[in-house]
C-alpha cells in the first residue's frame, strides 16, 4: 500500500512527501510575494534521468537554499519551468530528491529535525564541529549513505560544505564524481545571503531578488586528476578567486 511505502533508507515515503508539502506551504508565500525568484535553465529539471544525478550549488544559508531548490525542482517537473508560482510540491511527483546536510545543523532544534525527513542525508563534518576547526577520519557509513541517495534519484550537494563565498571546495565532492560518475548539474544561486539570516528562517530585508541559473550537465574528463575534476566543479558554481574578484570589482563600481 502507498501509505506503508518506504525508501532506500528506510523512511516513510508518505511522511517525506508530507514533510515537503508542509514546509513547501509555509516557504510558499515568502517566496512568491515577500520576495522576486529569478530562475533561469530549471528546464533542465525536465529532461535528466531518473537516477545517479548529483547536483551542485554554492550555499548562502541553511535552509532557504534547499527550500528553493526543491520549490524550484518540484515546479519544473510538473511543467512550469522558472517559476515556482506554481505549487508543484503539492504534487510532489518526484520523492526520491536528496540533500547532504551538516548532521549538528539538522540536530539543532525541533525544526531543523523535523525538516530532516524531507530528504537530508546528514554527515558528521570531518573538517568542522560547532563553530570550530576540526580533523577527523571520513564515516565511511556516511558515504555509503551519499551513494544509495543517488542509486535512488537524484542528490543536492553543496561543495563548499559552507556558507562563506569563494570558500575552497572540499575535495571529497570530486572524489565522489570521478568514483561513480553521476550526471552533474551546477546551479548558482544569489540574494539568499542579503535577504535572510544565516539559518534562512529569519527575514533581513524583503523585496530583494532571489535568483537561480541552472546550468546544462557538465562534460566531466574522468581520466583528469581529482583536484583537476575540483576545480571544474567550483569554476561551474562561479566560486573560483576570480569570480570572487570580478564580485569585488562590481561592488566598487557600484
Amino acid at each position: 500500500m502507498p501509505l506503508f511505502k518506504r525508501n532506500i533508507f528506510n523512511q516513510s515515503i508518505f511522511l517525506k512527501k508530507a514533510t515537503i508539502r508542509f514546509f513547501g506551504t509555509l516557504v510558499y508565500f515568502r517566496f512568491n510575494f515577500r520576495y522576486k525568484a529569478r530562475i533561469e535553465g530549471a528546464e533542465v529539471f525536465q529532461y535528466l534521468p531518473e537516477k545517479n544525478v548529483l547536483i551542485i550549488s554554492n550555499h548562502q544559508t541553511y535552509f532557504a537554499d534547499v527550500s528553493f531548490f526543491f520549490h524550484t525542482i518540484h515546479a519544473a517537473i510538473c511543467g512550469h519551468p522558472n517559476s515556482i508560482r506554481y505549487p508543484g510540491f503539492m504534487r510532489c511527483k518526484k520523492h526520491n530528491i536528496y540533500y547532504v546536510a551538516a548532521q549538528e545543523t539538522m540536530k539543532s532544534g525541533f525544526l531543523p529535525k523535523l525538516l530532516a525527513f524531507s530528504g537530508a542525508v546528514t554527515i558528521n563534518r570531518s573538517w568542522r564541529a560547532n563553530g570550530q576547526n576540526v580533523r577527523r577520519a571520513v564515516d565511511r557509513k556516511e558515504v555509503q549513505n551519499i551513494d544509495k541517495a543517488l542509486e535512488d534519484g537524484w542528490l543536492i550537494t553543496f561543495p563548499q560544505g559552507t556558507t562563506t563565498p569563494y570558500a575552497p571546495g572540499r575535495l571529497g565532492t570530486a572524489i565522489f564524481v570521478k568514483k561513480y560518475k553521476p550526471i552533474v548539474v551546477p546551479v548558482v544561486i544569489d540574494g539568499f545571503r542579503r535577504s535572510f539570516d544565516k539559518k534562512g528562517i529569519r527575514s533581513k530585508k524583503t523585496q530583494s531578488q532571489l535568483k537561480m541559473r541552472v546550468k546544462k550537465p557538465l562534460e566531466i574528463d574522468y581520466s583528469k586528476t581529482v583536484e583537476e575534476i575540483m576545480f571544474q566543479l567550483m569554476t561551474s558554481i562561479e566560486q573560483t578567486p576570480e569570480f570572487d574578484i570580478i564580485e569585488k570589482i562590481k561592488k566598487q563600481e557600484n
